[in-house]
């Protein structure tokens, strides 16, 4: 059987609007396989070649003089594509990073999308939405949700690290697994809705009732009084 091959993804950028020629900076990706963490990580710092915005610096911490010295995006693209081939992305809010990360390939002169190199995407935003609709769906919030400890996160964003939470959020949504470990050992919250338990096979067996002739007869007198009355 061929194995599950999940790559969480996120990107922090100079500002929000591609439309103002905002640019990636930071690329983070944590692998999956078959519903356990690996320790198959990668994570590139760039060079923008544009200023950062105030707001942006607020909120991941980077300013230009950090990035001067790192590669473009054009430099580590084979790298990169290398790294998610044929997996299934795993991004909150892909859009957004996706379309950051086909405008980057267009800029290097690549012709091909992102699409076209892993085997599909999923929006865990899309996700949660479903799954909690009229709530709120930020990764930070999700973390709260599911008791995730974000508390790295409180001194500034980071893409590996929001890759890695976004990790455990998505086995909580999608199965009840609210912690991993390293080594592919899963923790489960033995009360969480989601989570099937499966019966000791020694249990007694459930007893059977059968209804008294009596009760058969007023049951079915009940049920002609409702078709009585629906036909009204």
């Amino acid at each position: 059987m061929q194995d599950h091959r999940l790559i969480f993804l996120d990107t922090e950028t100079t500002g929000l609007e591609l439309v103002e020629e905002h640019r990636i900076i930071e690329i983070g990706c944590w692998e999956m396989l078959n519903r356990e963490a690996t320790e198959q990580k990668r994570r590139w710092l760039l060079n923008p070649e544009r200023d950062i915005s105030a707001g942006a610096t607020k909120v991941h911490g980077f300013d230009n003089a950090d990035l001067a010295g790192q590669p473009c995006f054009a430099d580590i693209a084979e790298e990169f594509l290398e790294f998610i081939r044929a997996g299934e992305l795993v991004i909150h809010n892909a859009p957004f990073d996706m379309g950051f990360l086909n405008a980057e390939l267009e800029r290097a002169g690549r012709q091909e999308r992102i699409e076209s190199h892993c085997s599909g995407v999923i929006d865990s935003l899309t996700l949660a939405r479903q799954l909690h609709p009229g709530q709120g769906n930020s990764l930070a919030a999700l973390c709260k949700r599911y008791g995730v400890d974000a508390s790295a996160r409180e001194a500034r964003h980071g893409a590996l690290l929001d890759a890695r939470l976004l990790m455990q959020v998505y086995l909580a949504m999608t199965s009840g697994q609210l912690s991993i470990d390293m080594h592919g050992t899963a923790t489960t919250d033995e009360h969480h809705p989601g989570r099937n338990s499966r019966l000791p096979a020694e249990r007694p067996p459930l007893p059977i009732i059968a209804p008294t002739p009596e009760e058969k007869a007023a049951h079915e007198r009940i049920l002609g009084d409702i078709a009585v009355t629906r036909d009204k």
